[in-house]
């Protein structure tokens, strides 16, 4: 998993609340096991038209945002059902961090599991940072995990709370497989040790 450590970047603005796992990535693309090529499938109900063509008034597919990294959302993101592919979606896409002021439980805790930022902030915060997205690709928006910061493309911050041991994970780029890999030297000695005890296992 990448590390997140400070993220400078477009921040789109979707100011749509209850955006549930679905409308993230819609059933019939959770057939695959892989966390790579799901990105062209994000928000594909919204993003494209029954044709296949790209619906130029959807956020994601106007020039400004083509290449946001930061997303700038509604109330309650992420709620419905629990599949992890909503963060693999929005990870493949480019998006390292979503900025609301409520998530659904399970996906906030996907994110983390998958190098994505999910950012709680006030209503008040999360309404300026939108108005910022929607001036277009020049407002940049910048995320320090380190300092626990929001940084408006005018220099306002705003500060959020996050858990230690999630921190310490994204800054590290620890998913679940990483953790476990920092105790290999412990697993191998008690591997040896039981080898020896009950070499009939």
């Amino acid at each position: 998993m990448d590390k997140f450590t400070t993220l400078t970047g477009i921040a789109a603005p979707m100011p749509l609340v209850n955006v549930d796992t679905d409308m993230i990535i819609p059933k019939q693309f959770l057939k695959t096991i892989k966390r790579s090529g799901l990105g062209v499938n994000l928000f594909d109900e919204m993003r494209y038209d029954r044709d296949g063509n790209e619906i130029p008034d959807f956020v994601l597919n106007q020039p400004a945002y083509r290449d946001a990294e930061i997303l700038i959302a509604g109330d309650n993101f992420g709620c419905g059902s629990s599949r992890e592919h909503a963060p693999w979606a929005l990870l493949d896409f480019g998006i390292r961090c979503v900025i609301s002021t409520s998530f659904a439980d399970i996906f906030f805790n996907n994110c983390f599991k998958n190098g994505i930022l999910p950012v709680a902030l006030p209503q008040d915060a999360v309404d300026a940072l939108m108005a910022d997205a929607g001036k277009g690709a020049n407002a940049r928006v910048t995320v320090d995990l380190e300092s626990q910061t929001v940084t408006s493309p005018d220099g306002t911050v705003y500060h959020f709370e996050v858990d230690a041991f999630r921190k310490h994970c994204l800054l590290n780029g620890l998913d679940d497989i990483g953790l476990t890999m920092e105790k290999a030297a412990a697993i191998d000695t008690f591997e040896d040790q039981m080898a020896q005890a009950r070499p009939w296992i």
